[in-house]
């Protein structure tokens, strides 16, 4: 397989220079020299660099100071921010509010606002249940209402998706709606997707969200006498009722085990929100606000969002903030490294793993990655050897680009930090047997 990769790649891109050792001891044991040899292999455009954790102690350095395109790679910043900010066991909200009142009679004279939190999860229970495991839907929101006691709203339903700005995309699509994400809202329902087919996206996400509110109030013998339409919710509505998202431990597991560019770009968004201590987030645990009831004051006073905030440039921003609190430098410009311009060193990336080891949630970070030869995006790698089952990393992928960071649990029983960030890659199968061997190299040693 090396004699492969040494004839998939071009010979210009091969070279040792730049390779350091740490101690002749370990080069006595053949850690180095297998890793001296991969670093050839994988050549002048890549960078390697191993960390022992436990001790701080880099094990060996390839290139590995200078900024390479991070592709997948730049979930990881994403994924620690959002786990800093957010919390493991927090959840993203999706309410519905309103500024009028329940008569006696069950109906409730006003608009009802849907106000989207950024929950990549929201939508229809069927597509929320089968893709998630979570419960945030319409139907739960026309199921609460109707358990409350409404039985006719004499008003519209608004979708708002004032939470965010309201481009669709990040800057690899031009901010317009990217095929690998679909469209981006502060109110999406069921990805963005318009049909269940998965076959076109949705051109207004707010109204397509209010609309199936709408009919999942018909469905529960809801009147609703005004149509669906957008706008932005009044600050002095007061909540009825709402659904959350699964925990943030499970979500990012959703991210990152499948390397979810749709998620990923989501939760960067909602960064600048919770950065500014706003939006729809709430914690597990806090009991739901009281339903509206006839004759009661209708729901609970809630404070409107910040506007304009949840931007992917401002989640980037908070991204690279919350990274150099670990000691790393990257530069961001989204949240799934869908965009060349994320860009990190390998020591960087490195070092952000490292360091997020003895900081709370840690365990959220690491169970959220692929486990080598056993899931998400490393299933079918690694099948045998000491990184099997024993490996847990972020893989990346762009044209020309590939990319394997994680952690290792070594022979010694010490925990290693690596990072291998390719780039000039020709042959994706000879980049995965270079990273793949690395990995099994920093898990075998003694």
């Amino acid at each position: 397989m090396r004699r492969l990769a040494a004839v998939l790649i071009s010979a210009a891109t091969l070279g040792a220079a730049g390779l350091t050792a740490a101690t002749s001891a370990d080069a006595s044991s053949g850690f180095l020299s297998v890793l001296r040899h991969d670093a050839a292999l994988a050549g002048r455009s890549s960078g390697i660099y191993v960390l022992d954790s436990r001790t701080g102690r880099s094990l060996f350095s390839a290139r590995a100071g200078t900024a390479r395109v991070l592709a997948s790679n730049t979930k990881l910043f994403t994924s620690a921010a959002v786990l800093g900010r957010y919390g493991p066991s927090s959840t993203i909200a999706t309410a519905v509010l309103g500024t009028g009142s329940l008569g006696t009679d069950g109906t409730y004279q006003g608009d009802l606002f849907l106000r989207g939190g950024g929950d990549p999860t929201f939508g229809s229970r069927s597509f929320a249940r089968s893709a998630y495991g979570g419960s945030a839907s319409v139907e739960s929101l026309a199921d609460q209402l109707r358990s409350a006691g409404v039985r006719r709203v004499a008003g519209r339903i608004v979708g708002d998706e004032s939470l965010f700005d309201s481009l669709r995309g990040g800057p690899d699509a031009g901010f317009h709606t990217s095929v690998y994400v679909g469209p981006l809202s502060a109110l999406d329902y069921d990805r963005g997707l318009a049909n269940a087919q998965g076959s076109a996206f949705q051109r207004n996400p707010p109204l397509f969200a209010a609309t199936r509110l709408r009919s999942a109030l018909g469905a529960d013998h809801i009147q609703v006498s005004g149509g669906p339409t957008t706008g932005r919710t009044p600050a002095n509505a007061l909540e009825l009722v709402e659904v959350r998202s699964p925990t943030i431990s499970r979500v990012l597991q959703i991210m990152d085990k499948t390397s979810d560019n749709y998620f990923a770009e989501m939760l960067v968004k909602g960064l600048p929100v919770v950065a500014a201590q706003g939006g729809s987030l709430r914690r597990a645990g806090v009991p739901m606000p009281p339903l509206p009831s006839p004759g009661a004051p209708a729901g609970t006073p809630v404070p409107p969002p910040p506007a304009g905030v949840g931007t992917t440039e401002g989640g980037a921003r908070v991204a690279m903030s919350y990274a150099r609190t670990l000691g790393a430098a990257p530069r961001l410009v989204d949240g799934s490294g869908l965009s060349h311009s994320d860009r990190a060193s390998p020591r960087d990336v490195a070092r952000l793993l490292a360091r997020l080891e003895p900081r709370p949630g840690f365990a959220t970070f690491f169970a959220a990655l692929s486990i080598a030869g056993r899931d998400g995006t490393l299933a079918h790698r690694m099948r045998s050897g000491p990184a099997h089952n024993n490996c847990h990393g972020k893989t990346g992928t762009l044209t020309g680009v590939s990319a394997l960071s994680g952690y290792c649990r070594a022979r010694n029983g010490h925990e290693l930090v690596f990072s291998v960030l390719m780039t000039g890659v020709g042959a994706l199968g000879a980049a995965h047997a270079i990273q793949d061997a690395i990995a099994e190299a920093v898990a075998g040693r003694r």
